[in-house]
């Protein structure tokens, strides 16, 4: 057969890779629950515990008894992996398509590039559709060149008022129209550091990474934005599973090469994140 050479492991690896690269919204997920997972339907428990009380006693009472043993509150959250995107397309003979260079990287960047958009979208959207998401304002906020620092600074300091340490790393991930207008109002924007210019950063605000992607939530409208402010911490995402193959079409007399990924993504830590419901001018 044609497609015998083809050699998925190599296209698991560059697929992979690039999703690293591409992904905007994933990079800002914890990751540390993909474990062993390997099929559809099967989940991640995530640990978690409330916090103990801490009580405070004069040196004069130090050898008064105690408190009893306090339980604490099991936090723990299950996250279900059911999501499943996937490729199929025909591509002509694939030991010709192999032996002119560059044809099956492209392939594989362009397969890479489409998936990596179905995945930010995919954890951009739990922004509305998580039902542990809070929006940082109860109705949608008009943002402008003279408000927008203003909210801006209201929703992060929400998120140092829930105990988000001051040296834990924020990000917010904008749409362009919110990017622009708050370059247009805080000209001093760090966007020099050439680290910014991977997955979709463009710069700095105080201790707040600012990240562009028009995979940002909309309403159905289109008008106003659901913008994450988030810790790193407040999503989890797990994507245990690449899958690629190559196969003979029945009905025609190309090849074809087929393949999906396994993926899931939940907001484990809500007060770590809020949402931004803006709309414009």
């Amino acid at each position: 057969m044609a497609y015998g050479n083809f050699i998925p492991t190599v296209w698991n690896e560059a697929i992979n890779r690039e999703l690293e690269r591409l992904c905007v919204f994933a990079e800002d997920c914890n990751r540390s629950y993909e474990g062993t997972i390997k099929n559809k339907g099967e989940s991640v428990k995530i640990l978690g515990v409330g916090k103990p009380t801490i009580t405070t006693i004069a040196k004069s009472a130090r050898n008064n008894d105690i408190r009893g043993a306090e339980t604490i509150e099991d936090t723990s959250i299950i996250m279900p992996i059911n999501v499943i995107s996937y490729f199929n397309y025909k591509i002509g003979d694939i030991d010709k398509a192999q032996a002119v260079d560059g044809v099956m990287d492209a392939l594989s960047k362009e397969t890479s590039e489409g998936l990596a958009n179905e995945v930010d979208k995919y954890i951009a959207n739990l922004a509305i559709e998580d039902p542990l998401a809070v929006k940082y304002s109860s109705t949608d906020v008009k943002v402008e060149a003279s408000n927008i620092l203003q909210e801006f600074n209201r929703v992060i300091r929400k998120l140092y008022e829930n105990d988000v340490k001051q040296n834990t790393e924020i990000v917010a991930t904008v749409s362009p129209r919110f990017y622009f207008i708050l370059k247009e109002a805080y000209t001093d924007l760090d966007t020099n550091n050439s680290e910014l210019l991977k997955n979709g950063r463009v710069g700095k605000y105080g201790n707040v990474t600012i990240k562009m992607s028009n995979n940002v939530a909309k309403s159905a409208n289109g008008v106003t934005d659901y913008i994450q402010v988030k810790t790193r911490r407040a999503i989890a995402f797990a994507k245990p599973l690449t899958h690629t193959e190559a196969y003979r079409p029945e009905n025609g007399f190309s090849d074809a090469v087929k393949g999906f990924i396994l993926y899931d993504a939940k907001i484990v830590r809500p007060k770590e994140m809020f949402v931004m419901n803006v709309k414009y001018s």
